[in-house]
């Protein structure tokens, strides 16, 4: 298999993954995004287990991607720009830490990338207040179940996805114009 066919993977916990599933599907060198749970401490919950904040994993992407079009960096912009990583536990009225801002980096060189990104960010003074976003070692992705996947795209008129997801998108798309999939 040649470079350009291979595909690696990140995990992002940034908010409901409703609204963030929408935006990294669009990016054009994204394969798969995949809605679930990580950074628990049981086997295989469900929505409503983790819904109750004592399971300890937060929602999440798994991102499969090829790095010869799109990369981690690339990908870790995204992440920052479209949530808020000063909110602890929070994201808009999604409150609990199933909700929290987490990397879930795969090997050292994402842990890297995340921590300098990150301290970056949170030098420059682009937020007035601490970034809490944390980096966890990727351990266990469990998908979320089948209604979940694809959210956005299969209940876009849903109150909810009007309301909530879709003004979010909206702000992306004009936002990241030039790293979106071509229609």
């Amino acid at each position: 298999m040649s470079d350009t066919n291979k595909f690696e993977i990140a995990s992002f916990g940034n908010g409901c993954f409703w609204c963030t599933e929408a935006i990294f599907q669009q990016l054009e060198g994204v394969i798969k995004v995949v809605s679930g749970y990580s950074g628990g401490h049981i086997d295989n919950p469900t929505y409503k287990q983790v819904c109750t904040g004592t399971t300890g994993h937060a929602e999440c992407l798994n991102i499969t991607y090829y790095p010869s079009k799109i990369s981690f960096d690339e990908l870790l912009e995204v992440f920052w720009k479209t949530h808020d990583p000063t909110t602890l536990n929070r994201q808009g009225n999604d409150v609990g830490t199933q909700y929290r801002s987490v990397i879930f980096y795969h090997n050292e060189e994402q842990k890297a990338k995340a921590e300098k990104y990150k301290a970056e960010l949170d030098k420059s003074g682009a937020y007035t207040s601490p970034i809490v976003t944390t980096l966890e070692p990727f351990v266990k992705f469990y998908p979320a179940e089948d209604y979940h996947q694809n959210y956005f795209n299969e209940n876009g008129s849903a109150p909810y996805c009007q309301l909530v997801v879709k003004p979010k998108v909206e702000k992306f798309e004009k936002v990241f114009k030039a790293k979106l999939k071509k229609a």
